[in-house]
């Protein structure tokens, strides 16, 4: 290692995370409060310390690589890292009472579990080189298994943890074996020297196609698309609910960056390889995620599987970045797909966060029909519903609308006519079980025992003002897209 190059600053957010993690993990067992308010407050409290360091780093312009190229910090790792910071801290917002009332809080576990989740998930972000990537992706899986695996005495609980370890742990596999058989076609682990060799013609080498297969199919595991996709339903229905909301959010944007890292940045000279597989994933995705979520009569599975198709877009947005060896649109198609991932955290904070509103101890709210009458109980937060279910199905003027009608130019653009087709087909299919949602919510009569609905006024704030933004970011799509393009033409030499 060159020791010349190790800029300690350019990893400031992940090196202050990673010291106020530690302090709060020892802090936190010397609490007696079993609500854990101070561990809450100081978790909520490094987010902010994190992310004023990270805006202001993108405002500086900061871009560089340190630690001899492992790791790396450039507009597009800015922009995904403040969202992360914004979803975790929702996460914790939102979950804390839930947490609570479940005595997920006894040990403290949760809040510096979600901090080093959220460690993990800024070194996938800002890794270039097969090692971090890999190191990042593992400090952030082992703390989701543990997570998930909180409420110890809770028998669908555990069983949703053992089941994603041991299926995560096969995915880890998979992309371990295919990182060894890239670095053993091309002699390199670090991004940029793998995209050099692979345009010197290791290409050709029948060692880097296999170690494609393995990368793209751990990638798709870590996505949850199809056919990859058996542990999302069974653990988005077993874990505590804010801990799917943990894993259902933050956590994409982190992959998405992994995926686009390894495939726009490593290995875009095997473009004609991986889209291919790209695009079968995704339609599969589409297809099974669409059509099985509407058999769903659980909230958690139906969220699930919706998941699993809105991922399937995001693969349509990445392959649709290279047309031919030709890169001049992979900018535009990038950046749309980077603002569809953006855009679906946004929603899917919002929709769990009406699963964690109406459930209360000892009820869970797990059933659409749990919705009955809830405009009658509170317009405020049927409204809410109803701009999620609109975002989720793509229904103007919702931000979802937008971030599909990108994607959809973007494969256009690429001269993928069918495969728009196809996808604005299942989006009408999907259109189908979130309109449900909405006809539960304003069209149902209420059951009669169903009690008012409460709430502390920090999660009623950040619920009313998740709804208002799915509203409010389709007024000014463009300045997002526009900044969500520019991060992606910055970080990559397409």
């Amino acid at each position: 290692m060159d020791y010349s190059d190790l800029n300690f600053a350019l990893a400031a957010p992940e090196i202050v995370l990673a010291i106020l993690a530690s302090a709060i993990l020892l802090i936190d067992a010397f609490v007696d409060d079993p609500r854990r308010v101070l561990t809450h407050w100081l978790s909520l409290g490094s987010l902010v310390v994190v992310a004023v360091i990270s805006a202001f780093q993108l405002s500086s312009g900061v871009q560089s690589t340190t630690f001899s190229g492992l790791y790396v910090a450039d507009n597009m790792a800015h922009v995904l890292k403040l969202c992360s910071y914004a979803a975790v801290a929702v996460t914790l917002i939102y979950g804390r009472a839930y947490a609570e009332s479940r005595q997920m809080l006894r040990g403290g576990e949760f809040y510096v579990l979600a901090l080093f989740c959220l460690l993990g998930q800024m070194v996938m972000i800002s890794a270039a080189n097969l090692l971090s990537i890999y190191l990042g992706l593992e400090l952030m899986s082992l703390s989701l298994y543990a997570m998930v695996a909180l409420r110890r005495e809770h028998t669908i609980s555990t069983e949703a943890a053992m089941k994603y370890f041991v299926l995560g742990a096969l995915a880890s596999g998979f992309l371990l074996y295919g990182m060894s058989m890239v670095y053993g076609a091309t002699g390199s682990l670090a991004l940029d020297e793998i995209a050099t060799a692979v345009q010197g013609g290791a290409n050709s080498n029948y060692i880097m196609t296999f170690g494609l297969v393995f990368l793209v199919s751990g990638l798709a595991f870590k996505l949850g698309v199809v056919p990859f996709h058996m542990w999302v339903p069974d653990v988005y229905e077993g874990a505590p609910t804010p801990v799917t909301l943990m894993l259902g959010a933050a956590p994409k944007l982190a992959t998405f960056a992994m995926t686009l890292r390894i495939l726009a940045d490593g290995l875009l000279g095997l473009a004609a390889d991986w889209q291919p597989m790209l695009a079968i994933l995704a339609v599969a995705s589409l297809a099974i995620g669409n059509l099985t979520a509407i058999m769903q009569t659980s909230l958690k599975r139906m969220l699930a599987y919706s998941t699993i198709s809105h991922m399937g877009f995001v693969l349509l947005g990445l392959m649709s970045g290279v047309n031919d060896g030709n890169t001049q649109a992979a900018s535009a198609a990038y950046g749309g797909a980077m603002f569809y991932v953006i855009t679906y955290v946004l929603t899917t904070l919002g929709s769990f966060g009406i699963v964690l509103l109406l459930s209360r101890a000892g009820f869970e709210c797990d059933k659409i029909s749990d919705l009955k009458g809830l405009s009658r109980r509170s317009p405020l937060y049927a409204g809410v519903v109803l701009l999620l279910m609109f975002s989720l199905a793509g229904i103007p003027p919702t931000v979802g609308f937008f971030a599909k009608l990108a994607v959809l130019q973007a494969l256009v653009g690429a001269g993928h006519v069918v495969l728009a087709v196809l996808a604005v087909g299942f989006s009408l299919i999907g259109a189908f079980y979130y309109l449900r949602v909405v006809k539960t919510v304003y069209f149902d009569e209420p059951a009669a025992d169903a009690p008012a609905i409460e709430a502390s006024a920090g999660f009623r704030s950040a619920l009313t003002l998740n709804g208002a933004l799915i509203l409010g970011l389709a007024i000014v799509t463009g300045p997002l897209i526009s900044l969500c393009t520019q991060a992606i033409a910055s970080s990559f030499n397409f």
